[in-house]
């Protein structure tokens, strides 16, 4: 085929603020054929009445503005490997939007070189089959056909009078005017809306109620008067989610409220663990606003999700973006950091006119963005002089940084109905030096996820005497932040256990280290996923010999070889560490994470600084249980 992927996008993504569908187009894309495609797309939308602001598509580069992106029915976007193709279309239509990208691409092919591309039309039945098949394999039981299987009905077809008749019967196939009349009675009483293939949930967390989708109640028989939201805040970023997602959560807990939250760790209500594994994506934010015990929930999001499906979560109260570096390039067309920062930007659709997006004013990323946002910021900063917190400051906006060694919040905000904090209020959080997570004041990247964190608990509506509590305890034993910054003793060698896994992460871990180090040595686990780029492998290698450590232990990550060959991760990386001057004496590799850390603690000695990153909750387990034998 010559589009790599064909999806749904289900919330708010990099293209919309709306749902929609994408296609990655593999094949060199000129002007000719985008217009083929985009006169195509424009009509059948335009024959089935779906709603058309503009006829044109967006810049050719990453999406504009957010007040610009809701404004677009398609989107080009050009990458190193491809071309995204994106439809905007109604939440109810997304399969036949995504017949409709595909037809519309393929007939433009077509058109442009016949001989070339005459087979397209039998390859799009062939994959509707599979399509079918696959979908009434995963069906649950009870549930309603997936609508790739009625699709089949009426296969695939690249002559423009037979394709527009089979839209308009797909698309009544597919329609959901009682969801659409559910919906619209949410939005006008301002409740959140939660949807899967299954489920629909109306309100959140204690507030909340859910239906099948085959038992879905009519708008007059909703209690609507006993459905609410509950506080709800997002998290994403490069680094610091989850630190950032358990500050929220320790707040929210001390405030009283019942927390829920996912992580890549798991789901954990009230702080207990619930379910472990990675739940940073829709799966794990679903899984949160339809618990019904909880009262606040803290929503990792991670990009993956973003571009695969777009945000599970309509709106919250608050957003925080921690940072955004070099990771996970060449994946769904994101090649560059601002492509990344467009990414993370999307959760500002869910904040809306009232709610607050936290931003890092450290990330000149981040911060060239801000004449592209229409949405309330509060920006925070290692540095409460920050030139951005300065300015911002000046215009009546919320800021947090340090001063004096201090950490300080200016708060600017007018106060919402629940909250604790009045506008044009200054709050002394406490020393930063006196935080555990700081490690004495020396991790400046937890100062960082300090501030934010503050910032969106404030929003939340906890108030600072409350935050300044809990910042002045947590992190102080390990189980409040396991696998980030965990640190202990052993034999004499101090160990710090953290999830690092990219340049950046890596960098910040690697200071402490430094700062930590008196007379002994420093030592390093280090691996990287089999997913990323050779090129960021290398990166990662460069970034650990920066800081000369005596000895580097590489290892396989086992459980993320992720397309590479076993072997093969290790040997990028030891070939780059030697390349960027580290001796070969200096260097070991070992099969696995465990068998790493076991060479680690043979060759330590008292005086040392163990650097363990590790990636597998059961080795972080393992790790732990060696050091306390």
């Amino acid at each position: 085929m010559p589009f790599d992927d064909s999806r749904r996008l289900t919330g708010s993504n990099l293209f919309f603020d709306s749902t929609g569908a994408v296609l990655e187009a593999e094949v060199a894309v000129d002007d000719a054929l985008l217009t083929g495609w985009r006169s195509r797309v424009l009509r059948a939308r335009a024959s089935l009445d779906w709603p058309v602001s503009d006829s044109q598509p967006a810049a050719n580069s990453a999406v504009l503005s957010r007040v610009a992106a809701r404004a677009r029915s398609i989107a080009i976007r050009p990458h190193a490997n491809g071309t995204s193709l994106a439809v905007a279309a109604p939440f109810d239509q997304l399969f036949t939007a995504t017949e409709i990208n595909e037809w519309a691409f393929c007939a433009a092919l077509m058109e442009a070189d016949p001989a070339r591309w005459s087979h397209l039309e039998s390859e799009l039945v062939e994959a509707a089959q599979r399509s079918a098949v696959q979908s009434a394999e995963s069906m649950s039981p009870g549930m309603p056909a997936p609508i790739p299987v009625a699709f089949l009905a009426a296969p695939p077809v690249i002559d423009a009078a037979a394709a527009f008749a089979r839209f308009a019967m797909l698309s009544k196939i597919e329609a959901a005017p009682q969801l659409r009349a559910l919906f619209a009675a949410a939005e006008a009483h301002a409740l959140m809306h939660v949807l899967d293939d299954e489920y629909l949930t109306l309100g959140a967390g204690a507030g909340g109620r859910t239906w099948p989708i085959n038992a879905l109640p009519e708008v007059a028989q909703v209690p609507w008067s006993e459905l609410r939201d509950v506080p709800a805040a997002i998290v994403t970023g490069s680094n610091g989610k989850t630190t950032t997602v358990r500050l929220l959560a320790a707040c929210a807990r001390a405030n009283g409220w019942r927390d829920g939250y996912n992580c890549t760790d798991g789901l954990f209500v009230a702080g207990e663990q619930i379910e472990s594994g990675d739940y940073s994506g829709p799966v794990g934010t679903r899984t949160v606003l339809r618990d019904t015990r909880v009262e606040a929930a803290i929503l990792e999001t991670a990009r993956g999700g973003i571009l695969r499906r777009g945000l599970a979560a309509g709106r919250a109260r608050v957003a925080v973006i921690t940072n955004v570096s070099a990771d996970h390039f060449g994946e769904y067309g994101i090649d560059d950091l601002e492509g990344i920062a467009d990414v993370k930007l999307v959760v500002a659709s869910t904040v809306g006119k009232t709610g607050l997006l936290v931003l890092n004013a450290d990330d000149p990323v981040l911060s060239a963005r801000e004449d592209r946002l229409d949405c309330p910021i509060a920006w925070f900063s290692v540095h409460h002089d920050h030139a951005t917190l300065r300015e911002h400051r000046t215009k009546g906006g919320s800021t947090c940084g340090v001063r004096d060694g201090q950490l300080i919040v200016t708060w600017g905000r007018n106060a919402h109905a629940s909250s604790a904090v009045s506008s044009a209020a200054e709050f002394d959080l406490g020393p930063i030096a006196s935080m555990p997570l700081t490690v004495d004041g020396t991790a400046s990247y937890n100062i960082s996820n300090i501030a934010g964190a503050a910032l969106a608990a404030l929003e939340l509506g906890i108030p600072p005497t409350t935050i300044a509590g809990v910042l002045s305890r947590f992190g102080a034993h390990p189980t409040d932040n396991p696998g980030r910054l965990m640190r202990y003793e052993y034999r004499g060698a101090q160990v710090l256990v953290d999830y690092a896994h990219n340049p950046e992460g890596l960098a910040g871990l690697m200071e402490v280290a430094a700062r930590l180090r008196r007379s002994g040595r420093v030592a390093l686990l280090l691996g990287q996923a089999g997913n990323r780029t050779t090129a960021d492998i290398q990166r990662l290698a460069a970034t650990a010999a920066r800081f000369r450590p005596d000895f580097v232990v590489v290892k396989e990550i086992e459980s993320m070889l992720r397309g590479r060959a076993p072997g093969e991760v290790p040997t990028i990386l030891h070939a780059a560490l030697l390349q960027a001057g580290l001796p070969q004496s200096a260097l070991e590799v070992r099969p696995s994470e465990l068998e790493g850390i076991r060479r680690m603690f043979e060759w330590s000695k008292p005086g040392d600084v163990l650097v363990l990153p590790v990636h597998e909750r059961s080795t972080r387990v393992a790790t732990l249980a060696l050091m306390s034998s």
